[in-house]
């Protein structure tokens, strides 16, 4: 699995309907819109390196408002979230 974080700067006024458009694009797994100087952060998840480029040149960057986009690529997760859901797998609460 290929995590990236993506920053997306968007025109101010659609902030809510790029961050709804980015969320449903296959291979993101979250959008959230962001106070601060980045307007929407994006988590895309793909199987393969390659993906990235096709999720985030050919998608994300072509959502009508998206200004520009910043790409940080994932080298590793330490995540207690992640781990904790992995094991809890098939089990009933």
């Amino acid at each position: 699995m290929q995590t990236a974080i993506v920053l997306i700067d968007a025109e101010a006024a659609r902030i809510p309907e790029v961050a709804s458009q980015v969320a449903e694009l296959p291979g993101v797994s979250e959008a959230y819109s962001t106070t601060g100087d980045v307007d929407v952060i994006a988590l895309v998840r793909v199987t393969a390196h390659e993906q990235l480029a096709d999720v985030i040149a050919d998608r994300i960057s072509k959502v009508p408002g998206v200004l520009s986009t910043r790409t940080y690529i994932a080298f590793q997760a330490y995540s207690r979230h992640d781990l904790e859901a992995a094991f809890a797998l098939g089990l009933d609460d």
